[in-house]
């Protein structure tokens, strides 16, 4: 609950934009700022954050950045203010980078080794839920009862799973100062850079294709039916986290690279033929089973390498994501400008083949072959 609270604050802005520009009275582009702030407050937040509550017993930890959510969730849904909105959004990035820091540690520690990747798939399965049900849900309430109704929502889903974490959510302890280990160190950790280079390079792929869908199938005549295509991905994503959860524990390498040598093989696809709908929709359900335990595997395996570094190296993950993410909009925007939205294939191509080369090479360090042994410090 705590991942779909944190994606769904994260992209609603996108879906009820024209009615939040209205309101605050300011440009669409403005408008668009407010996901730009949410995310640059969990890139610059999620480091320093998870280095200061490093000694916090874990559950304090997260009921923080829970409240977090409660309170500037609350504060964008009334604010009449674009400065105080943007600045609520800001922090209400702020809680989250420091929750994806924390959630997958934290999920791990609750089972014995070798349920923790099963675990992880439970724990994430809020991100591709919120995606393919929560955006369009609340994109279409606060169309229907506008959108700070909406924002209110998701301040009362917060409240009660403020009840649910101090009723059922067990409690660990922090690490002891002697425990810590400093950031370079866990930087320097053999495997930790291999495994944040492929996340960069997969999911600025990914995020180049999902920021720019719309233009992307307008090429096969299907730029009114991006929500169908989007909900295909978000259900296939979905049955990706299910079979993630069965096959982690023993082989998170090969997953990895087979979600990377498939989604290739459909960019690949995509460069000949993306003007064909039948196509696009099979292409599309495709990329939402590479794409459904992603989260997942590379959390898993980020976990694993850094061993009592882990909420360090979680960290680092949550500033390569959420760079891959700004980069998606940066690098998607200057090809459909520039070449157009036929550019993307090839560039997806390049970037899932240098994260699959790099993953193949990472066999002793980063994506090991065979079962997980890992131990985590209870």
């Amino acid at each position: 609950m705590t991942g779909f609270i944190c994606i769904i604050t994260e992209t609603l802005p996108a879906g009820l934009l024209p009615q939040m520009a209205s309101s605050l009275k300011v440009s669409h582009a403005l408008t668009g700022q407010l996901v730009t702030a949410y995310a640059m407050g969990s890139l610059l937040a999620a480091i320093p954050l998870t280095i200061a509550t490093q000694g916090w017993r874990r559950r304090n930890v997260l009921l923080f950045t829970i409240v977090g959510f409660l309170l500037f969730n609350s504060i964008t849904a009334f604010s009449a203010n674009y400065g105080l909105t943007l600045t609520a959004r800001f922090f209400a990035g702020v809680a989250a980078g420091l929750a994806w820091s924390l959630l997958a540690g934290y999920a791990r520690r609750m089972v014995a080794v070798s349920q923790q990747g099963k675990a992880m798939a439970i724990a994430m399965v809020g991100t591709p839920v919120a995606l393919s049900l929560g955006v369009p849900l609340g994109t279409w309430l606060g169309a229907v009862i506008g959108w700070r109704s909406a924002f209110a929502g998701i301040s009362a889903l917060t409240l009660m799973l403020i009840i649910w974490v101090l009723a059922k959510v067990p409690d660990y302890p922090g690490q002891a100062s002697h425990e810590r280990l400093p950031l370079y160190r866990v930087f320097r950790t053999p495997g930790v850079r291999p495994v944040l280079s492929v996340v960069i390079a997969w999911m600025l792929a990914h995020n180049i294709l999902y920021t720019f869908i719309a233009p992307f199938v307008a090429q096969a005549g299907l730029g009114a039916h991006v929500d169908v295509v989007l909900l295909v991905f978000g259900l296939a994503a979905l049955i990706a986290i299910g079979i993630t959860g069965r096959v982690i524990d023993r082989h998170l390498r090969i997953s990895v690279l087979a979600s990377l040598a498939t989604f290739a093989a459909v960019s690949l696809l995509f460069v000949r033929v993306s003007q064909i709908p039948a196509v696009i929709y099979t292409g599309v359900a495709i990329w939402g089973l590479t794409f459904g335990g992603a989260a997942t595997l590379l959390q898993t395996a980020l976990a694993d390498t850094a061993g009592e570094g882990a909420d360090i190296a979680l960290s680092m993950n949550v500033v390569a994501w959420n760079s891959a993410i700004a980069g998606g909009g940066i690098v998607g925007g200057l090809l459909l400008d520039n070449w157009g939205a036929q550019a993307f294939s090839p560039v997806l191509f390049i970037l899932l083949m240098t994260a699959f080369l790099i993953a193949w090479l990472s066999r002793k360090r980063g994506f090991r072959p065979g079962l997980r042994q890992v131990d985590i410090k209870k």
